[in-house]
């Protein structure tokens, strides 16, 4: 069992996400955590430049206040002992990184069935798994 489980939650797959998050409460030792983990995707500098100055940041401001209200429910609706942590930058990266910086002992990723874009791109959940220094259970 595990005593500080991460479980990144995208927006869009929220159903995907809370079945995750049922999955980690089952592995989780007593006393554990549960951290939900969101990653709200930065615009890079070039996409910027063709937008109204202050429509990122403030794109970036209302997703993140969104997730972080939405994961708290979902924290409060299952009784999990945990936090909420709400990141900006490309989603692989941050979680591989966010593991580690948290000690993690476990990350629980969801995964969707892997199409053709994935071969060519890959998706989060096989760079996680490819480069988390913790352990990485990918759910389906």
């Amino acid at each position: 069992m595990y005593k500080k489980i991460i479980v990144p939650i995208a927006m869009d797959h929220l159903e995907h996400g809370e079945k995750t998050l049922e999955r980690a409460q089952s592995l989780l030792d007593d006393g554990g955590e549960i951290i939900l983990l969101n990653v709200v995707e930065d615009l890079n500098a070039y996409a910027q430049g063709y937008m109204i100055v202050d429509f990122p940041l403030e794109l970036m401001e209302t997703s993140r206040k969104q997730a972080t209200q939405t994961l708290t429910e979902l924290k409060d609706k299952h009784g999990i002992n945990g936090r909420v942590e709400i990141r900006i930058g490309g989603a692989a990266g941050v979680i591989n990184a966010f593991a580690e910086e948290a000690e993690g002992d476990l990350v629980i990723i969801a995964s969707h069935r892997p199409g053709l874009i994935d071969y060519f791109i890959g998706s989060t959940a096989s760079r996680v798994a490819s480069h988390c220094r913790c352990a990485v259970l990918i759910d389906r």
